[in-house]
């Protein structure tokens, strides 16, 4: 259960053996609003889009995963001593949290994974610390509990992301060495991801989203947001929108693609990219990757956790398809199913 700035994404999976099945697939549109930057502000409209998105999907399951967004988690890596046993090691988290997390430990939950073996230290391993404050969390569960579901996993979107990025990353034949970079466009927050080994290197969000082309296209057509989401639908728009409207904001999203790449140039983790992926409710945009791989002359593919997976007979697959690159948090948080 992705709850994002603009819609619920509900995806449910189940084993089919090597490959999994889609069972249960909807997206429920949220009101503006509900979600600003990724902070819950009305828990009571995220209950109802809930209970609507499971009622269309037909899903019964009463347990599912969530997450919280990467500006709401504060994550570092550590190197502990290699020969220490599991108690020991979350003792030791605990007081390494206590140094690096700036908020009282009883006011954020915390979590850790063993990644392995330190890269610089055979005798350490490397531990990454996951905190976030504890009304990110609960906001979440409280508007599931409400309608008697739980969550049964809180992950961080930036991992869910990197969890279904394995789906393309095997499809696609991609070496698990190969630096990959995620160019995730949200509604009003949009993050680079950088990936290699299955780990995220390196994540920071970007404040720039879809919103701003709805709302120059309501600005200039003088449209309501529903009329204005007329490209989303494949309807056709006034005549002059491609090169009026639509031609600028794709340069708009190269020229964010670009200033983040430039952030991440400047940083400890950096390597070069051979690929970047686009996902998020505009990757679909047609000709973006096209621009993007043409502006910054880095080969540019859409995100895509879906395709080559089952699907069950009630799940719409022209609309799963559609929405696709707008499904790789929900498809990375109903992996963690399986772990």
């Amino acid at each position: 259960m992705d709850i994002g700035a603009s819609s619920i994404r509900l995806v449910q999976l189940s084993h089919h053996g090597s490959n999994y099945r889609v069972d249960h697939f909807a997206i429920e549109p949220l009101p503006q609003g509900v979600i600003v930057e990724k902070s819950v502000q009305d828990i009571e409209a995220i209950s109802d889009a809930i209970k609507s998105a499971v009622r269309k999907s037909g899903s019964n399951s009463k347990y599912c995963s969530v997450a919280v967004s990467g500006s709401a988690v504060f994550t570092k890596t550590i190197s502990l001593p290699a020969n220490l046993a599991d108690a020991d090691i979350e003792s030791q988290v605990q007081i390494e949290a206590n140094q690096y997390i700036p908020y009282p430990l009883d006011e954020i939950s915390l979590d850790f994974e063993v990644l392995g073996p330190s890269a610089r230290n055979a005798d350490m391993v490397d531990i990454l610390l996951a905190a976030s404050k504890n009304e990110n969390v609960e906001s979440r569960q409280d508007a599931l509990e409400s309608l008697g579901l739980r969550a049964k996993v809180v992950d961080v979107e930036a991992f869910a992301i990197a969890n279904a990025f394995e789906l393309i990353r095997e499809r696609e034949g991609i070496r698990n060495t190969e630096t990959v970079g995620i160019f995730d466009i949200g509604y009003d927050l949009s993050t680079l991801l950088i990936l290699r080994n299955g780990r995220v290197l390196y994540t920071r969000d970007h404040p720039f989203g879809a919103h701003q082309l709805l709302e120059e296209i309501m600005r200039r057509y003088d449209m309501t947001a529903e009329q204005a989401s007329f490209f989303k639908r494949g309807e056709p728009g006034p005549e002059d929108f491609e090169d009026a409207v639509l031609e600028p904001f794709m340069l708009n999203v190269v020229h964010q693609i670009s200033r983040a790449l430039q952030f991440y140039s400047s940083s400890s983790e950096f390597a070069n990219i051979k690929t970047l992926y686009l996902a998020g409710d505009m990757a679909m945009l047609k000709g973006l990757t096209d621009v993007v791989e043409q502006e910054l002359g880095i080969k540019t593919n859409v995100a895509d956790p879906v395709t080559g997976l089952q699907l069950a007979p009630s799940v719409a697959a022209s609309a799963l398809s559609a929405n696709a690159p707008n499904l790789m948090v929900a498809m990375g948080l109903a992996l963690r199913g399986f772990d």
